[in-house]
């Protein structure tokens, strides 16, 4: 922990200001504050950035390298300020100016390199390696404008780039001297030498240079300075190289160099067409070779000794498929470059590889096009053909009773490249993020690939970083808790737990009350700024705030709303309490029925929120741009969290687990880590209603369920259908028939209406007992004090003890 007093933290700003800004103090922005509050904290880590990477030399210990296409970092000026030590020295200094810390904070753009669940996770497990003292770094791409900034115009989204590189990010090194060289088509070539062996020479390939720019990944108070490595593209040219400027070839040269940069310029460029998928596929081999070249070089520097020696030092965990080329790149250097064998590279790649698995979607499984692999990765798809061909001929040769499930089991199928089979088949470990999720890869969606790697299957729970999520997210609440219970919880999380004694002090629960209020002004506060209506801080907040997607079922949620206003619209005197309902989303750009959900619920807002006949009994909010900083405001307001996927879709959830964590109820389906949730706190403590992933697994292989019977039976849904159907919310007739015909025309795929009465129901027992405020408080802080469960430090801990097979480096 760095120890400053404020009047010294006052003295560093001033003479930064001089220093490195050229201005006095009384006339900085904010932003010049922001960086020279950088400046101080990158002064203090540097040392220690280079203390934890020499130690880390020496001892030689195993490694883990996260790869992953995503990282949501967040704001970090902040999470970096708390984890050194130097939040609260800070933040009384900038009050000591006359400055509040909060605008000072708020000026950092947060990093556009993620989307959502997937990658705050990756973010959380860093934060959690760090603070647990373990040495683990991280692998991702230096995105220059990240997904899309979003905008609402006229109820629809919009997508805009997000510049958030356009000034300094001053959490980057840029590593110019330890870039690397990617190789795209070409030529391969293949010689037999004079022992009979095979060699391969890959030649006339289309050169990327990959440069590293790292962040550090600062542990909580003990002095341990982990890396996020972020690769940036650039265009390869020789020394003798210039550019031509004659027959055009100049503008062909500006093309090449700018077709180059997007390889690192959007997050999950729209794959709709050729190019755009192309493009997706370079990505991902982009990560993988730069990372594993910069892994394998980093090995030969510290070890003396052969790569067969590889899975002694380095893990290799791949978050999802994106990275699966991860696979074949490691066969290619260790055979190509390392002059192994097939079957020793084979024998080293399958130690050092594990997957983490993140969808039962059959949908969402990743595959490539052969042709377009083979024509972009020629060296590469002849290895995973390689793979495909002794993995099928074993099966068929030393599993008899499996020859027939081959069609399904091999990686090359149909004219596809099946990444997350290519994932199972060459890595030690696949791994679930909840248990239910775990159980249906194991018994239905990769029950045959479990039949033939029972022990390579295992669930680690998804966790979230609690010091970003409570201590830094929640201040008033996080200084409760510990007046009560002491400050241990911070750094072991599971102590929370000692809450549940206090969960029946009414005195204490109306503590808890008053900080949950005062987080509900602020939030109202920043609705009114950012859309210019006013919201009733006493009302209930309803939250959901996740990616849109159809499974995760935000049509639900929007009508009941509808279903609420039409009950008030008949009677307007009817004793309800307050509803303020929050929606944060981003739709996919070319994911055209999320982007008429997105367009559906600004409606709905529209007409709600401006209605006099309801006396601002319901207000519906849709918050544009949804990201980490946005959610690090809402989540400590939120009342209700609206955990409500199709049961069986979810593959754990991480929302869940902040906003139970800052005392929000869950209304939820059995799906994901909801039902460890339910497990903890119990049935009393949350809200559950909807079908079981049983029964949903149950309609889907044997049918009988009908959409159009429950819309010809239930008059509140046909009412909200036929209102979609007929314009009623909408500018014109046609405005959301889509939604409309994929509801009753392809039978309700997310089973909305079967879920709809028991959600509605739900809802009025939610509303009955948030009435009876110390029975909700009870409620509250028994979800609090289990919420320790779900840190990402006992998920890291988990990872380390149970795949990883590493210890602590030091502490």
């Amino acid at each position: 922990m760095l120890e400053l007093t404020a009047e010294a933290f006052k003295e560093k700003i001033t003479n930064k200001l001089k220093t490195d800004r050229g201005i006095e103090i009384g006339d900085a922005s904010d932003k010049d504050i922001y960086y020279v509050i950088a400046a101080i904290v990158n002064e203090e880590i540097m040392p220690q950035w280079y203390d934890t990477q020499k130690k880390y030399e020496e001892k030689n210990n195993k490694q883990i390298f996260y790869l992953s296409m995503e990282f949501l970092v967040g704001n970090l000026l902040q999470s970096n300020l708390l984890n050194c030590g130097m939040l609260d020295v800070s933040n009384q200094a900038l009050k000591e100016l006359g400055l509040d810390p909060e605008n000072i904070y708020a000026k950092e753009h947060d990093a556009a390199l993620g989307n959502g669940g997937l990658g705050r996770l990756a973010a959380c497990f860093l934060d959690s390696l760090a603070s647990l003292n373990y040495a683990g770094h991280g692998y991702g791409i230096r995105y220059r404008y990240g997904l899309f900034e979003q905008r609402i115009i006229n109820g629809n989204q919009v997508e805009l780039p997000d510049y958030w590189l356009k000034n300094d990010y001053p959490w980057e090194t840029k590593k110019e001297d330890e870039a690397v060289c990617i190789h795209f088509h070409g030529d391969v070539h293949m010689f037999k030498k004079n022992d009979g062996t095979l060699e391969f020479n890959y030649e006339n390939t289309d050169k990327v240079m990959a440069i590293p720019y790292d962040i550090p990944i600062i542990g909580y108070e003990n002095k341990v300075i982990n890396t996020l490595r972020l690769w940036s593209a650039e265009a390869v040219y020789d020394e003798q190289e210039t550019l031509a400027t004659e027959n055009n070839e100049f503008y062909h040269d500006l093309d090449h160099k700018h077709s180059i940069e997007q390889i690192s310029g959007f997050l999950y460029p729209d794959d709709s067409n050729h190019e755009g998928k192309e493009l997706r596929l370079k990505q991902q081999y982009f990560l993988v070779s730069s990372s594993i070249q910069h892994i394998i070089k980093n090995f030969k520097k510290n070890n003396h000794t052969s790569l067969r020696r590889l899975p002694e030092k380095v893990v290799i965990q791949i978050n999802d498929t994106h990275p699966s080329l991860a696979i074949p790149e490691l066969m290619r250097i260790l055979m190509d470059e390392e002059n192994f064998s097939w079957n020793a590279a084979w024998e080293v790649t399958t130690k050092v590889i594990a997957y983490t698995n993140h969808t039962t979607l059959s949908e969402a499984l990743e595959t490539w096009p052969k042709g377009m692999l083979e024509h972009l990765l020629p060296r590469i798809y002849m290895i995973i053909d390689e793979i495909n061909e002794r993995f099928c001929k074993g099966i068929w040769y030393d599993h008899e009773a499996l020859r027939d499930t081959i069609p399904s089991l091999a990686i090359i199928a149909d004219d596809q490249v099946h990444m997350a089979r290519l994932a199972i088949v060459g890595s030690f470990s696949v791994n679930g993020v909840a248990r239910i999720h775990t159980e249906i890869l194991k018994k239905q969606e990769m029950k045959h690939f479990y039949n033939l790697f029972p022990d390579r299957f295992n669930n680690k729970t998804n966790g979230i970083t609690h010091r970003r999520w409570l201590l830094q997210a929640n201040p008033n609440l996080a200084s409760l808790i510990t007046d009560v219970i002491g400050p241990q919880w911070i750094k072991r999380p599971k102590q929370l737990i000692s809450l549940l004694k206090y969960s029946k002090d009414s005195s204490l629960l109306e503590k808890f009350d008053q900080v949950k209020h005062e987080n509900k002004k602020i939030l109202a506060n920043h609705i009114y700024e950012r859309t210019g209506i006013l919201v009733d801080d006493q009302s209930i907040f309803d939250v959901q705030i996740k990616r849109l997607h159809e499974y995760k079922r935000q049509l639900l949620n929007i009508f009941h709303i509808i279903y609420l206003y039409n009950e008030l619209k008949v009677n307007p005197n009817q004793d309800i309490t307050p509803r303020t309902f929050i929606f944060g989303a981003k739709a996919a750009p070319s994911y055209h029925l999320a982007k008429e959900v997105i367009k559906l619920i600004n409606t709905v807002a529209s007409i709600v929120n401006y209605d006099p006949d309801i006396r601002g009994k319901l207000k519906v909010i849709f918050l544009e741009n949804y990201n980490v900083s946005l959610a690090e405001k809402i989540i400590p307001a939120a009342d209700i969290s609206e955990q409500i996927s199709t049961a069986s879709k979810e593959a754990s959830g991480t929302g869940n687990m902040k906003l139970m964590m800052n005392g929000a109820l869950t209304v939820g389906t059995l799906d994901g880590a909801n039902i460890e949730i339910n497990d903890l706190v119990g049935n009393q403590n949350m809200f559950i209603f909807g079908l079981t992933a049983d029964e949903v697994m149950d309609y889907y292989q044997h049918g009988g369920f009908d959409a159009t019977a429950i819309y010809n039976t239930d008059d509140r849904v046909k009412r909200i259908l036929d209102q979609l159907n007929q314009g009623e919310f909408g500018s014109h007739d046609i405005e959301f028939k889509d939604i409309y015909y994929n509801i009753l025309y392809h039978n309700d795929p997310y089973f909305v209406l079967k879920d709809f009465e028991p959600y509605i129901e739900t809802h009025e027992i939610v509303e009955r007992t948030y009435r009876d405020r110390l029975t909700w408080l009870n409620m509250s802080v028994t979800n609090i004090a289990h919420s320790g469960k779900f840190s990402s430090d006992r998920t890291i801990r988990e990872y380390a003890t149970d795949i990883w097979k590493v210890k602590q480096v030091w502490g």
